[in-house]
This record gives structure tokens, sequence and C-alpha cells, in this order.
């Protein structure tokens, strides 16, 4: 089931110029504005600095033309530049006649500089800017100008060749108002290419913040809350789903938000399985442990590929034996189902007790049951903690309810040295083995009805608290002579 969480989700409050997205965009749209307008403005640039050029040209044709009617009246070439006259603040800062050879014949101010090849090289290759200016003339029959300006760029110099005349004629410019003009034409260009790039960029910038980045910072606040959700096992409400936007970022906010709940479903699976997988486990450590102590049965989970046995000996250890007697009888005059469920009864009261005084059951044949005490965690006083079980068990045998029958036991018990473990890879159960077993079985078969029979070794240990009577030495089978001890009653404590 999905809970709708109150998590708050993260609002975007970021302003244009807050997120990192944005400052990329802002900077990549200006400066690709801007790099394209410096592109377009080069040529833009050049043209008209040819036409403020051209017009310096234009002051210069009266020159021209005053010195085309000197040389057609065939006036002395001393004197072709004499009716020029220069002012202070005259665009034409001098003049230079050239004869066909690009020899200096006069000048006049400040003298153009050409040398005599500029005259001679054959016309037509002039540079792109110069070329540029020589196709704003108007009269495309003039002849090709040859044009230089000075390195500081203060000085413009234009030379027309002679065509069918005798001589050449040079003028200087003063281009310092073209500089100016220039000047003040980049700047103001630069000025509208940056206000243009300024304003198509917010423009862009605000289209794209509430397409694009607003839909993307809610999608990151809403990712920032995922975690926590997930962990708290509920849903949030995703600001990014609120308002839907009708293209791919809508689409990958609703994948987002079907990814979510695909995960945490998957989460919810999983953590369903895990704690199935752990009642289970319980369940079978729970089974496991009625068979095999806890300490063997964590030796044999170690012991995953069940490389050999697991067994160990223990130098002493007490070990009970008890049979019901006339269970023979018993069972035929009872039917199989009633009779099962008395021997759990029986066996069940025993496992209390057993585990009361914390001794390990070994196991049921039959009608015969088989604890012992000090195994497999070593225990100080297991000869007493058996003695005790084993009143126990006679005290419950007198009161259990059995029809017109009595139920009646016979205990043995032996104290001795045990090997304790488990073999084999089937079935596993933990069993002991060793001549103190074997001797417990036949002080037990060798007892007498409602009496508690034990060993000489158990005697040792008892007798301190314990009466006994001696019954001698009894003749025991594989053994030979064997005395044994009947409990009397429990000695008093002084």
């Amino acid at each position: 089931m999905t809970h709708r969480s109150h998590l708050p989700s993260t609002t975007p409050t970021a302003g244009l110029f807050q997120s990192r997205l944005s400052k990329q965009i802002t900077a990549w749209v200006f400066f690709s504005i801007v790099s394209i307008e410096a592109v377009l403005f080069i040529p833009s640039y050049v043209r008209r600095e040819a036409e403020e050029l051209y017009r310096l040209e234009t002051v210069s044709k009266e020159v021209l033309t005053t010195v085309k009617t000197d040389i057609i009246g065939e006036m002395p070439r001393q004197r072709l530049l004499s009716r020029i006259q220069l002012r202070e603040n005259s665009l034409i800062k001098g003049v230079a006649l050239y004869d066909t050879r690009g020899q200096k014949v006069d000048s006049i101010g400040e003298a153009p500089e050409f040398e005599p090849t500029t005259f001679t090289a054959p016309v037509g290759r002039p540079f792109w800017r110069d070329w540029l200016a020589a196709t704003m003339a108007t009269n495309s029959s003039a002849p090709t100008a040859v044009h230089s300006r000075t390195e500081e760029g203060t000085r413009y110099d234009v030379a027309w060749p002679n065509g069918n005349m005798p001589y050449m004629l040079a003028i200087r410019h003063d281009a310092t108002a073209v500089q100016k003009t220039m000047r003040q034409y980049v700047l103001g260009v630069a000025g509208l290419v940056l206000i243009i790039s300024a304003f198509v960029t917010w423009i862009t910038l605000m289209v794209l913040q509430r397409i694009v980045i607003q839909p993307l910072l809610r999608l990151k606040g809403d990712l920032s809350v995922v975690g926590e959700a997930i962990a708290q096992g509920k849903t949030p409400d995703f600001d990014s789903l609120k308002r839907i936007a009708p293209n791919e970022l809508g689409e990958v906010s609703t994948a987002f938000q079907a990814m979510f709940e695909r995960i945490q479903q998957e989460i919810r699976d999983r953590q369903e399985a895990e704690m199935g997988l752990r009642q289970e486990q319980a369940k079978s450590d729970r089974l496991l442990l009625n068979i095999l102590p806890e300490a063997i049965a964590a030796q044999l989970k170690e012991n995953e590929d069940n490389q050999g046995a697991i067994a160990n000996r223990f130098e002493t250890a007490t070990i009970l034996f008890a049979d019901i007697v006339k269970f023979t009888e018993l069972a035929a005059g009872t039917s199989p189902t009633q009779l099962v469920c008395q021997l759990n009864d029986i066996f069940s009261a025993f496992d209390a007790i057993a585990e009361r005084h914390g001794l390990e059951k070994i196991k049921t044949i039959g009608d015969a049951y088989m604890v012992v005490g000090g195994v497999p965690s070593p225990q100080t006083d297991h000869a007493q903690a058996v003695m005790a079980m084993a009143i126990e068990m006679m005290a419950f045998a007198e009161k259990y309810p059995l029809g017109d029958r009595q139920l009646c036991l016979r205990i043995g018990i032996n104290t001795g040295p045990v090997v304790a473990g488990v073999i084999g890879t089937k079935k596993f159960s933990y069993d002991l083995w060793g001549d103190a077993v074997n001797i417990a079985s036949r002080m037990e078969s060798h007892g007498i009805v409602n009496r508690i029979q034990v060993s000489e070794d158990s005697y040792l240990q008892l007798k301190e608290r314990y009466l006994f009577e001696d019954r001698g030495y009894l003749q025991i089978k594989g053994r030979g002579e064997m005395r044994a001890f009947l409990l009397a009653e429990t000695k008093k404590q002084s």
C-alpha cells in the first residue's frame, strides 16, 4: 500500500542566474551572438571605410581635372601645379606629379611617396580594400587609381595612371577624420551589438527558464527527497508532477514517477521476501535446535561442505536412561493414536524437566528416554542436575493419570568420559558414545521398578548430598561384576 508523504519536496526558487545551467546558457548564447555579429561586422566595416576614403577621392577630382586641363593646354610641367592652392584646413595635404617613368617631376605640400614601379606595374591588381574603394567610382571608364595609406593611417594617398597623358598625378589626403568616423562607427555598432545580444539572450533565457530550467530544478528537488522517501516507505508529493509540460521533459517527469513507484514496489517486495526468509530461517533454527544442541547446530552451519564428523570428547559427564515398565502390556490395551499421545505427554514433560536443569536430551528409543548432563557445555554439577531430574521424573510418574494402571519407571545413572557429536550426512542426530553410556544403560536394565539406580562413579559424585542403599555387586553383561546403589532419600542439609 502506498502512503502519501508529507515530506517537503524542494521547490525551485532559484532566480534566472542562480542556477549553473542558466549561467552556462547565458554565456553561450551571448557570446555566440556577439561572435556572429563580429564576423558580419568585418565586411561592413571595410565597406564603410572604403566609402569614407572614396569621399576623400572625390575632393581631389577637382585638382585632377585642373591638371588635366593644363596638360591639354600644353602648360610647361614646372607650372602644372602652380594653380593648386592648399589651405590650412584642406583635406588635401599635398600633390605630386610624376612622368611616365615614375620619376617625380614636381610637388607641393606633403608630397605623396610612390615607388617608380607603382606606375609601371600592371594595373588591375590593387589590394582588396583599394579595390572596394575603386568600385565606388561612378565613372567606370576612368583609369584605375592606386591607393596607399601611411602606417599610422592619418594620410591617404591616391595616384591616377597617365592613361593617354604624359604625366601621372598623386594626391595626399588627410585621413584623420576618417579614423575618427570609423572609431565612432565601431563604438556605435559595438554598443548596438551588445544591446541586441543582451536582449536576445534575456528573451532566450526567459523562455528556457520556463520551458527547461524550472522543470529540471523541480525534478532535481524531487530526486533529492527520493532517498528519504524510500527509506520511510512513503511517496512524496512530487513538484515535477504538478505541472507536467507537454514535451519531452514532461515525459521524463512521468517516467521518473513510474520508475520511483517501480523501485518502491520492488523494495517492498524485497523487504517482504526478506521478512519471510527471516521467519523461515527462525523456524528452521527452532526446528534444528529441537534436534541438536545450539553449539552443535552452530558448528554444523559453519561446516557447510559437511567435511568430516563433528565430535568432542568430554572427560566427565552423567548419563541417565529411563524406561517405562511394562510398556508392551500398556500398548496392547491402548489404541495406537492414544498410545502416541500418552508418550508425547510423558516425554514432553521429561523435556521440560531437562530444560529446567540445563540438561541435554539425547534421544528416545521406543519407550526409553536418554538425557545427559555436562554435554555439550561443561557443567560442574552435572551429576547433581541429573539426579534432580530423575527425582522429578519419578514424582511425575506417580501423579500421571493412566486409568487403572500406574506409570512405572526404571532409571539408571552413570558418570564417566564420553564422546559426543554428529556423524553421517543425512538425518543428523546428536549422540553419545563410550563405555560410560553402556554402563548407564545397564544400570537402567538391571534396576528396580520405581527406583533410581546409580553406578559407583555416580555414587561418589552424589553421596555428599543424597542417601543411597548399597546393592552390592551386580553381574553386568560384558563388564562382569559392578557395584550399584539405589537412591534412598535426599540427604538433609546441615
